[in-house]
């Protein structure tokens, strides 16, 4: 067994054993399913955490389930100081959120789409991933698995947010001095 970086588990095996009944473990959880979620974080604050129904995310629904009940609630708050970090998903690019964000004079952090996946936002997916993991009995259910979600968003502590967000400006720098290479966050 092997460790890496990626907090995945690495194992050698013989050729052609990869699918041999032995080397496999079947898991169905939450019947099959996940669920997808949004959450907006800045410094002091936190959006709740929205969990979107069935289905897939376009933009129309970006639009009118985060857009505009969260993010123009937030740019409200912030004034003109606000900057809006999102990645290049295909819903968060499309025609109808680009004018959104316009209307609503919503200035959006320049991201590459191959640039390194610096956005804090990454971190705290990876911190919730690990305290669903750590809970003595871990959810079975989608219904399980919503509320254990949103009982560890509302439980993570603020001050982790902070540190990730003030990090970014140091991990982009060592980002740029490796010229784009793995950096150790």
């Amino acid at each position: 067994m092997l460790s890496s970086d990626s907090h995945r588990i690495l194992i050698w095996r013989e050729r052609g054993s990869r699918n041999h009944p032995l080397n496999i473990i079947e898991r169905d959880r939450y019947g099959g399913r996940g669920v997808l979620v949004w959450g907006g974080i800045m410094l002091g604050s936190r959006t709740d955490l929205h969990i979107f129904d069935e289905g897939s995310v376009n933009g129309t629904r970006y639009c009118n389930e985060i857009l505009l009940p969260y993010v123009r609630l937030f740019r409200g708050a912030m004034g003109l100081q606000f900057l809006f970090m999102d990645d290049n998903a295909p819903c968060h690019r499309t025609v109808a959120a680009e004018q959104l964000l316009e209307s609503e004079d919503i200035e959006r952090m320049d991201w590459l789409a191959r640039s390194p996946d610096l956005n804090p936002i990454e971190h705290v997916w990876d911190f919730l991933c690990r305290r669903l993991a750590a809970r003595t009995l871990p959810p079975v259910t989608i219904r399980e698995l919503q509320l254990a979600l949103q009982d560890e968003w509302a439980a993570m502590p603020q001050q982790l947010i902070e540190t990730l967000i003030l990090s970014m400006g140091r991990r982009c720098e060592t980002c740029l001095a490796v010229r784009g290479d793995h950096i150790p966050y």
